[in-house]
């Protein structure tokens, strides 16, 4: 049957709303914009933790803490943010027994079972520089979730290290054109929450991607615009769907929140 996760909607809306509480404060004094787009995401956060899925709560709280940076925030709560997630982390680490083996296993693989990871490197050297051709893939047939979390080492098999790099040079367009299109909307809201949707999915791909390549801990997430899947694939068209939304500046005069270098007083 057909299932869909609601958590996968809830990211790129609730990114959304912290960008426009956080361009709020910027307008209206004593609106605590800050410290309710906090609660919520922490909030969305615990939502994530409970499926258990800690690879994409890293991803959501990564970009809360990104669009904070972006909002000009005072350094004082930047750095309470920054511990605070260092402190999560590290805490994961030592409690989540999955979290602890998978970053033993990255810091040295004869600590447990790399199965995955080692099909996935086999894939991107089968396929070399130009691939094996479409369908073409066998190691792809030994890879547990080759339609999904480890796609990227599957295009490596059959289209080759040539459409690897193409394929990561489009992300990087996406990620800067954006922005710059976000820019020219002089809207911050625009900047906080679209800003926050481009972070979101670019940070998302180069996980996917390094996991992949063996580049840091494995951790099972999806390519956005490329991995098979319902509510991944669903949740992303409505994430490039807002990022175009923003991007056409009609919000700027309903909303009239001009973009300006922020200073630790407005906040």
């Amino acid at each position: 049957g057909f299932s869909l996760q609601p958590s996968e909607f809830v990211k790129p809306c609730v990114t959304v709303m912290s960008g426009w509480l956080l361009a709020r404060q910027k307008t209206t004094e004593g609106f605590p914009g800050l410290f309710i787009a906090f609660g919520l995401s922490c909030f969305i956060a615990l939502l994530l933790i409970m499926q258990p899925d800690y690879g994409m709560t890293f991803v959501f709280m990564a970009t809360f803490f990104a669009m904070v940076i972006l909002a000009g925030c005072p350094l004082r709560y930047i750095a309470v943010f920054a511990m605070l997630g260092a402190s999560l982390l590290v805490l994961a680490y030592f409690t989540v027994d999955h979290v602890h083996s998978r970053v033993e296993r990255f810091l040295d693989p004869t600590k447990g079972d790399t199965y995955q990871v080692d099909r996935s490197l086999e894939a991107f050297a089968s396929g070399g520089m130009f691939g094996t051709g479409p369908g073409g893939g066998q190691v792809k047939l030994q890879l547990p979730d080759a339609h999904s979390d480890f796609i990227f080492s599957v295009a490596g098999e059959e289209l080759g290290f040539v459409f690897l790099v193409a394929l990561i040079a489009l992300y990087a367009f996406i990620v800067v054109r954006g922005f710059s299109r976000l820019r020219a909307t002089n809207s911050v809201f625009a900047m906080l929450g679209g800003g926050g949707l481009l972070f979101m999915v670019g940070l998302q791909a180069t996980i996917h991607m390094a996991s992949a390549m063996q580049l840091m801990p494995a951790k099972g997430m999806t390519l956005p615009l490329v991995s098979y899947g319902g509510s991944s694939l669903i949740a992303v068209g409505m994430t490039m769907g807002f990022i175009l939304s923003l991007t056409r500046g009609q919000g700027t005069k309903r909303h009239d929140f001009r973009w300006k270098p922020a200073a630790a007083s407005e906040f």
